[in-house]
Parts: C-alpha cells; structure tokens; sequence
C-alpha cells in the first residue's frame, strides 16, 4: 500500500492542529503550576523542587526559595533535600535484592539475623517489618525522641530504646507505621551482606542506576548542592533542629534530588534492579496504614479514581513526597528544605489530571498547609 504526495499534504494541517492544541494544553498546565507554587510560596513559604513528568520526560521541573537563605543560593533540580520516610522504599529494595539473591526471605523470622532477639519478636518476619504490621512500637513516636535528635546512634543502639517495649498487637495482626521495623531491617541487610547499609545501597542500588546524587546521609560528608533544613518561626525563617541521621538508617536517612528520584522510578517498570516478582511484592497492599495500603516501602490509593502508589516523608527541615501513577505513567516528586505538611503533589496532579483543586490561601497569621 503506498501513500500519494497529496494525502500527505492534506493530513498535515490536522497534525499541525493536533500539535499547536497539545502544546497550548502544555502551556496552560504550566501556567497553572506556576500559579500554584507561587501560592504555596507566598502562603506556606515553601522552598524546594519539584517535577511532574509523564513517560518518564520532565513537564514541569523548577525549584524555588533558597537553598541556603545565608549566602541567598536558591534551590534547583539539582539540590540535595534529605528523603526523611521517603527513603523506606530503598530499604524494602535492599531487602529484596538480597531475596532474589538467595541470600534471605521475607517470610524469615526476624530472629534468624539478630543476636539474642527478645522472645516476643520470635513471630516477627522480615514481611512484617516492612509493611508495618509487625506490632513493634514506633520509636519516633516515644516521648523521649525528640530529646535524642542530636545524638548518633547505630542500628544496635537504636534497637535498645524498643526492644524490651510490649508489642502493640500480634505480628499480622493489623498495622500500625513503625520506624522501628526499618531500624531492624538495616541491620538485617548489614547482616547479610557483610556491609554498612550506606555501602550496601551505593553500590547495590544507586551505582547501577547512575544515581551519583543520592546516598546515606552523614553530618560528616560535603555535599555539594546540599540543601539546608529551615522551619518556619515567630520571627520568620529559622534553622530546623538538628538531627542526626545515624538515628535513621534504613528509615529516613537517604538523600536525592528530583532528577534521580526519576531515575529510581522509572527502573522501577524495569528488571534493571528489581524482577518482576520483587515489584510485584514491593507494590502489593498488605494492610492500612494511615487510610491508605501498604506495601514494602510504598503506600497505594486513589486519586480521581486513578491508581496511584507513592509516599511522603518528613525530618527536621525537610518534607518529601513522590507520587506515581502507572497506567498514565505521571510522576510526581516534592522535595523540600522547609518543616512543614503539604498536599503539593496531590494538587499539581490535580493540575495535570483536570480535577479539582484549591490555591492555598492564608487564615489570619497561620499558615495553611
């Protein structure tokens, strides 16, 4: 079958049309993105960066405040903003890098890699930690935490504060979000694989998907493009609390930039790193955990009647949140240097989706978030 020179100039005008519609789609998505973050900065002082991208292309890729407000560097696709809980979905990959390894299983109890582990957790397995139905009590929802923010503490010595704490239920029972579960899981990789988890994960997952901007955080290292953590006070912009994030480690102590988080999802529709059996087992619902499913380092929902898998995190300084939607194949990643709750990600899907949405707008002297 061949096609004659003059159907080719007839269809031209309709894709030319086509184009000139999707590009003004484009542009007006754009323009309402741009409405949107400024409102989030004039109202909710946000400060950090963010991406929209459909097919694994960037639509929407911009930072905003400052990076560092001392020497006025602002922020930008390329800054580095601690992940806080974000960085679970890295654990629960270690985990199961070492699964397809042969080197462990999920369905292990937990008492298999730790030494002398209190007979309580004896019905514990690696599954259980990772989808928070364990019934090992939060240590970050103790009411001493905040007291030991500034305090380094290794895996072993962050066990000690919850290993001789009552379960709150039966392991399976229900669930309940836990970073206690993902303290133990850290060890459990550095167990196995003979390695600091820091080092485990940069080579295992971070090198092989060229994500030479993302790693474990430490007070010690010098990273370039390191964003600083600020809060919001009476009298304006202040430094967050310090933390350290050895107190962290396997949940909530890595750091990225928008572009690798990209990165790292997109592999995530491929066997690059993970099979299909480990995908499928990350993105699985296994309980409720703050009304919505979870699975291994990942939440699942809805939103506009789209499924959506993604989650949120925040530390002293920093909130992050990363949202997919993989039958429309949309990304959405927020990373921000300042203390706060927001639905940013929620909204620029809105945006992007044709729903319903709402620019922040200030009450009095409170800020809305």
């Amino acid at each position: 079958m061949t096609t004659s020179i003059c159907s080719l100039r007839a269809a031209s005008p309709l894709l030319l049309l086509l184009a000139f519609s999707q590009n003004l789609a484009a542009q007006d998505i754009t323009a309402q993105m741009d409405e949107y973050m400024a409102a989030q900065q004039e109202v909710n002082h946000f400060m950090g960066s963010v991406l929209v991208a459909r097919d694994g292309k960037p639509i929407y890729r911009k930072g905003f405040g400052l990076a560092n407000a001392e020497y006025d560097v602002p922020n930008a696709p390329q800054t580095k903003f601690r992940l806080a809980s974000n960085g679970k979905m890295f654990t629960s990959a270690a985990i199961l890098l070492l699964q397809q390894r042969g080197l462990l299983n999920v369905q292990d109890p937990i008492g298999k890699y730790l030494e002398k582990p209190p007979k309580k957790w004896a019905k514990v397995r690696i599954h259980h930690l990772l989808c928070h139905s364990s019934g090992i009590p939060n240590f970050t929802s103790f009411p001493s935490y905040k007291e030991t923010w500034m305090v380094p503490s290794k895996p072993e010595e962050t066990i000690l504060r919850f290993r001789n704490k009552p379960l709150e239920f039966a392991p399976g029972e229900k669930s309940s979000y836990s970073n206690s579960g993902y303290t133990l899981l850290a060890m459990i990789i550095e167990r196995v694989s003979g390695m600091p988890f820091g080092d485990f994960v940069e080579k295992n997952i971070f090198g092989p998907l060229d994500m030479k901007d993302t790693g474990h955080d430490t007070h010690a290292a010098i990273l370039k493009h390191r964003a600083t953590g600020y809060t919001w006070g009476e009298n304006g912009l202040e430094h967050a609390p310090y933390h350290d994030m050895d107190l962290v480690i396997g949940s909530g102590s890595i750091y990225s930039t928008v572009d690798h988080l990209l990165k790292w999802e997109q592999a995530l529709y491929t066997d690059r790193l993970l099979s299909v059996e480990s995908r499928e087992a990350m993105f699985t619902p296994y309980g409720e955990v703050a009304g919505r499913a979870a699975g291994y380092g990942w939440g699942a929902g809805e939103l506009a009647g789209r499924k959506v898998q993604g989650h949120s995190g925040r530390i002293n300084g920093f909130f992050a949140q990363i949202g997919r939607f993989p039958e429309e194949k949309v990304t959405i990643i927020v990373l921000s240097n300042m203390w706060t709750r927001s639905k940013i990600a929620r909204d620029l899907a809105s945006i992007l989706f044709g729903e319903d949405y709402e620019l922040p707008k200030r009450t009095g002297e409170k800020v809305s978030v």
